[in-house]
């Protein structure tokens, strides 16, 4: 069981970093991403691309999560940044 304190200090963490910083972020994107970007390209209606790197895919996945609602609000993930 966690206190407010270990949450907040966990909140305040760095775990979350801007796709931008990533160490590894002009690698190509993963098996992974590239499974779920494809997912979210169909629901959102609109074309998969194929040859992003890792930090681009995750914006990608972010904006399209966003467009069809997934991810956003739901238990697993907390509510949306900002929120």
């Amino acid at each position: 069981m966690t206190d407010k304190q270990t949450q907040q200090r966990a909140d305040e963490s760095n775990t979350i970093k801007d796709p931008d910083d990533w160490t590894t972020g002009e690698e190509p994107m993963t098996g992974a991403q590239r499974s779920y970007l494809k997912t979210l390209s169909e629901e959102a209606k609109v074309p998969f691309v194929d040859d992003l790197t890792k930090a681009e895919a995750s914006k990608r996945i972010d904006e399209l999560q966003h467009q069809t609602g997934r991810g956003v609000d739901s238990p697993q993930n907390g509510p949306e940044p900002g929120a």
